[in-house]
């Protein structure tokens, strides 16, 4: 098999089996209230008050977004007494991470040959006017 088979089979096997859970994890993200709660999150545990507390929205609606966060996976909860407490899950994080990354090196590596093509080219003026 070539090599650009293999990687091929690789991309549609990796998107495959990836693609639900990565489905989930970026429509959480989409939105900025729940970005927002992820990154206060980060910084330490915090009860659902204290997430709701910067934001102008209804505490119901603050419960709809902790519970999309928690349904992807984002968001883990514990309750003590009354008080319901919430700390961040990083897994779905990482596998969208290195989703993002496979998509990186592809970029990069599409730069590096379009930079090794002017390169050799041995025209200084093309890649000027590349970047005019």
């Amino acid at each position: 098999m070539t090599g650009e088979r293999r990687s091929g089979k690789m991309l549609n096997q990796m998107v495959n089996s990836s693609a639900p859970a990565l489905d989930v994890t970026f429509g959480a993200l989409a939105d900025p209230i729940r970005r927002a709660i992820l990154a206060r999150l980060a910084m330490g545990d915090a009860s659902v008050s204290e997430l709701a507390k910067p934001f102008s929205v209804s505490l119901p609606a603050i419960s709809k977004h902790l519970r999309v966060l928690e349904d992807a996976g984002l968001l883990a909860r514990r309750k003590e007494g009354r008080v319901h407490y919430c700390r961040i899950a990083v897994s779905p994080l990482h596998d969208a991470a290195e989703w993002l990354l496979f998509y990186r090196r592809l970029w990069e590596g599409t730069f590096d040959s379009l930079a090794a093509f002017f390169a050799a080219d041995g025209n200084p003026s093309a890649g000027e006017g590349a970047r005019a």
